[in-house]
């Protein structure tokens, strides 16, 4: 169906066929109406995607109601935000899998800055938005793709020991008693275990160097009986290719157990990824090109070897397995600028190695389109309830638009609804600075 042949009434029947199949996941019959309001106010054109402005372009006359109806809704209702993931999820992937089958899960996470220091999970951490520490909110996220499309299927705030420990400030924001402090790579492997756990489609997991890099994260996916593609840090170290530790010293006493640690000698030891990418010959670098960019093929010079990976969390007296280590090192650098680590096959080509690895960029454009179109960062509320129902109404939305990407854009969805008229007057409280409300 072409976008011309797209009707407004068209849009609108589509989109209530969605909701009512999402809406299934609420339990109570009186939360449908504010749901299908609140999902068609985050896709409706408009600057601030917070409660009352929403409220404002849906119901222009009875703005007032409509707020308190939308508020009680996402703030303080009693539903289950990732039940309704799971929904969207059960809608939404298989429509993606028309397209090919899944290649990827992708961990991440997603900063949203905030001013203030009353809104849940606020700390001055990484955001990833600003590139810089500053105070923020963090949630983990993992999303399912392949070549045509990804979707996040789990979205969880990240809660500082600071907040974790903090009674009384808990308490103020309703975070459940059964929430304890959990670091962001034990927050992920659990949104891993429970996707695991619901048979959905498998993909290799990709992850940035923040999990990549501690291989607790690694070996937690492999022990799930998933291959994963990670980003490490250049001082990562590795056996060189056809070399592993030094087995155990033979045994010289019948006293005692027997030695049972693999070895390492000055002669004999690991190196960091970033010197063996040095010692490689240019012979073992290639151009790859692994998809087209928006104005030209994105390529770049790999190398991928099979090496076996030392650190000190795995048990002494077992040999680490084998593995990729490939190398990112364009022509005009004089340095190496990206290394990841990866479980997938080892018959595979190099283009297929860079290939999967690259899928992680699905990652930034569901983000900026859930913060840009759906205002997944602009709840001004807050509470735990409210943080994780407003995200996942938002990915209710943004299921919507992967849904209908081939008949218009998601800039478009919008101008497709019917949209009551604002009153000229209108002015929502705190628009003024409503993007940093605390």
């Amino acid at each position: 169906m072409s976008k011309k042949s797209i009707s407004a009434r068209d849009a609108q029947r589509t989109f209530q066929r969605y909701l009512d199949d999402v809406a299934s996941a609420f339990g109570h019959a009186d939360r449908v109406e504010p749901f299908e309001s609140y999902c068609k106010g985050l896709l409706l054109p408009g600057d601030r995607k917070s409660v009352e402005p929403m409220a404002a372009r849906l119901a222009p006359t009875t703005v007032r109601s409509k707020h308190q109806s939308m508020h009680h809704f996402v703030a303080t209702s009693s539903w289950d935000a990732q039940r309704v993931l799971n929904r969207v999820a059960a809608i939404v992937l298989p429509a993606i899998e028309k397209s090919g089958p899944i290649t990827s899960w992708i961990v991440d996470d997603t900063g949203i800055p905030k001013k203030g220091e009353h809104s849940v999970g606020v700390s001055h951490q990484y955001c990833g938005q600003l590139g810089k520490q500053a105070n923020c909110q963090v949630a983990v996220t993992l999303s399912i793709a392949n070549d045509a499309a990804s979707l996040p299927i789990a979205h969880q705030l990240y809660l500082p020991e600071s907040w974790a420990e903090d009674s009384e400030r808990r308490e103020k924001v309703g975070v459940p008693k059964d929430i304890r402090f959990k670091t962001k790579l034990e927050l992920a492997l659990e949104q891993i275990r429970r996707a695991v756990a619901r048979k959905l489609p498998r993909g290799v997991v990709l992850a940035d160097a923040a999990y990549g890099n501690a291989s607790e994260f690694r070996e937690g996916v492999t022990k799930l009986g998933l291959s994963y593609a990670v980003a490490v840090q250049t001082t990562t170290n590795v056996w060189r290719p056809g070399e592993s530790p030094l087995k155990p010293k033979a045994r010289t006493s019948t006293i005692g157990r027997p030695p049972s640690a693999f070895r390492q000698t000055a002669q004999h030891h690991p190196i960091s990824v970033r010197e063996l990418a040095r010692e490689l010959p240019a012979s073992a670098y290639r151009t790859v090109t692994w998809r087209e960019g928006t104005n030209a093929p994105l390529r770049s010079r790999f190398a991928a070897v099979r090496i076996r990976v030392s650190h000190g969390h795995r048990p002494k007296s077992t040999l680490p397995p084998e593995e990729w280590l490939v190398i990112e090192w364009p022509s005009d650098q004089e340095e190496p600028i990206k290394f990841w680590l990866s479980t997938l096959a080892g018959n595979l080509s190099l283009k297929k190695l860079v290939a999967s690895i690259m899928g992680r960029w699905r990652i930034e454009r569901d983000y900026q389109e859930l913060k840009s179109e759906l205002g997944l960062g602009q709840y001004e509320g807050r509470s735990w309830l409210g943080f994780h129902h407003h995200a996942a109404l938002c990915i209710t939305a943004y299921g919507f638009l992967l849904l209908q990407r081939g008949a218009f854009p998601p800039s478009e969805i919008g101008h497709r609804l019917p949209q009551p008229s604002i009153p000229e007057d209108f002015k929502p409280r705190g628009s003024s600075d409503s993007s940093n409300a605390t």
